[in-house]
């Protein structure tokens, strides 16, 4: 299934053409410092999922593949892992990098509606693309009965915006001199809209899911790259809310906008980065 027929018919048109616009290649371009950056946080959430050699792992949201990659090592040659997401142009930086792995495929689809094969996985793992639903309703059901019985769910998501510096602080500089856009209502797909885990909670157990747990995670990530101020900068100024909301305000507004973030980055600075502070969870459940 291509982009434009996801668009036209999935009920994540919004983020299919989101993703298969501006985000996608933005993401491909920034794939090794986004990597560094979240892949301590995927690896924390893959330890807990716990692949085994010889399972089958669904990887929701896989985009430029590097968990995929990753999920394929654990479960070896015997095993097998699928990839999925909505962005075609990070899912051809996916083929790229699993093609010498026979255990991977990649899928272009809206795993909200993809119909996978019944008790086909032990595993369904997401780092950081469950988020992004319109309806997670739909969702979690489709992947319960994807899932072999006894199967296990695992995926990392951020928690609140107030508790992630490495976005507050930006946001905060930024909007010395622009306005910034109101934000989305909790539970609109986005970033943070798996931060409420009783929003969570019950979304899982409506759809037939045991055992949830969610463990805090709080640590300093490398904030776009380890190339310093400069690097984190145009990081920051090209993705996620800032990158959003500069887009919004116009190409006169960068320069004074790029000059208040790198004054607050600055304290940040280290020797192999901008370091600051992040929180996310790593949620688990399995089916009975």
């Amino acid at each position: 299934m291509n982009p434009v027929e996801l668009a036209a018919v999935g009920p994540n048109a919004q983020q299919t053409e989101y993703w298969n616009g501006q985000a996608g290649p933005a993401w491909v371009a920034a794939q090794e410092l986004l990597d560094d950056q979240i892949g301590p946080l995927g690896l924390l959430a893959m330890d807990r999922a716990a692949p085994a050699p010889d399972e089958s792992v669904l990887d929701v949201g896989c985009g430029c593949g590097q968990t995929t990659v990753q999920l394929g090592e654990r479960v070896g040659p015997a095993g097998r892992v699928t990839g999925i997401d909505l962005a075609a142009v990070m899912l051809e930086r996916a083929r790229r990098r699993g093609a010498i792995h026979e255990n991977l495929r990649f899928e272009n689809a809206d795993a909200q509606i993809a119909e996978f094969p019944p008790q086909t996985f032990d595993l369904v793992f997401s780092r950081f693309g469950v988020m992004f639903f319109a309806d997670p309703e739909a969702a979690f059901p489709n992947f319960r009965s994807a899932l072999k019985p006894g199967g296990r769910l695992a995926f990392v998501c951020w928690q609140p915006l107030i508790r992630n510096p490495w976005l507050t602080v930006p946001l905060a500089a930024a909007a010395t001199q622009i306005s910034l856009p109101d934000p989305p209502p909790p539970d609109a797909p986005g970033p943070f809209s798996f931060a409420d885990t009783d929003r969570v909670r019950g979304i899982l157990a409506g759809a037939g899911f045991e055992k949830i747990a969610f463990e805090s995670v709080e640590q300093t990530l490398i904030v776009g790259g380890r190339g310093g101020v400069e690097q984190a900068l145009g990081f920051l100024l090209n993705l996620g809310p800032l990158g959003a909301a500069l887009r919004e305000a116009g190409d006169d507004a960068r320069p004074g906008v790029a000059a208040a973030v790198s004054e607050a980055l600055t304290p940040f600075a280290s020797a192999d980065g901008v370091r600051m502070g992040a929180a996310a969870w790593i949620t688990t459940a399995r089916i009975p």
